[in-house]
């Protein structure tokens, strides 16, 4: 993995997104510098998802500006896509219960030496590939603080027999592996214990500090993030424009209702992405 390439900026003014039936998200403004850490903090139903997807390209705006490492959505999507990735977003980007840590990391290995385009990069047999996969997963673990030592099985645990942490920690590598300039990553917080949460955002931070932008979704955001708060519309939150990258931003998102209909949209065309 390279961990020299520089995160990408987030800049956005007044952005949202609308589906069929109303507004999944609205009024958002952000500003970040490569390799901060930024924090979507809200309930489930309040747009969070779809703000993450937004944001990689994955889901379109409906109204206001955004850049992201310099290119502005929605025009490069496509461009925006390719410079970022997403961890544990249901639907988009899950891990299948039944396979082991091994095997999601030589398959997401091998996805990226396939999207390389030559067709030595494609055979997936002989020494160089083998010693150029066991470096970038070697990277991608150490990056996220997953040591292969500490699972019952070690890299042969499937997914289903890993502690919650350990498994967003799978997760989280399989999106960095291939050095994105942005990784968002949704429900961070989920199911997870005080300290697990703790660890949780030093992983988090450890990979801002290396230079990736991060955009995380949870319930609640350490007070060294960059906080972007989405609220169902009946909170009635009100928004604001941060006059620096430190500053918190507020959005509007439509009613619980609105925003799962919105959400499966958004998963759909994440899909078709």
């Amino acid at each position: 993995m390279d961990t020299t390439r520089q995160g990408a900026a987030v800049n956005a003014r007044g952005i949202g997104v609308k589906g069929p039936r109303g507004w999944a998200f609205r009024d958002v403004h952000i500003t970040a510098d490569p390799g901060s850490l930024i924090a979507v903090e809200g309930p489930s139903g309040s747009g969070r998802t779809c703000l993450l997807l937004a944001l990689t390209g994955r889901m379109k705006l409906a109204e206001g500006h955004a850049t992201v490492a310099g290119f502005p959505l929605p025009k490069r999507m496509g461009t925006v896509r390719s410079l970022t990735a997403i961890a544990h977003v249901p639907g988009v980007a899950d891990l299948e219960p039944a396979l082991t840590a091994g095997e999601h990391l030589e398959e997401q290995a091998l996805l990226g030496r396939r999207m390389a385009g030559s067709l030595g990069a494609r055979l997936p047999w002989g020494r160089r590939h083998k010693e150029a996969t066991r470096a970038r997963v070697d990277a991608a673990l150490a990056a996220v603080g997953l040591d292969p030592a500490t699972l019952p099985k070690g890299l042969r645990t499937a997914v289903r027999d890993m502690e919650r942490i350990e498994a967003l920690r799978l997760s989280v590598a399989l999106a960095v592996m291939h050095g994105p300039r942005l990784v968002a990553i949704d429900d961070a917080d989920l199911k997870l214990s005080a300290d697990e949460r703790s660890q949780m955002w030093q992983m988090l931070r450890d990979l801002a500090l290396n230079g990736t932008t991060v955009v995380a979704a949870a319930s609640t955001a350490p007070g060294d993030a960059i906080v972007v708060r989405t609220a169902p519309a009946a909170a009635k939150s009100h928004t604001q424009a941060p006059a620096a990258p430190t500053a918190s931003t507020t959005g509007q998102a439509g009613t619980t209702d609105i925003h799962e209909e919105e959400a499966a949209h958004a998963l759909a065309e994440a899909r078709r992405a």
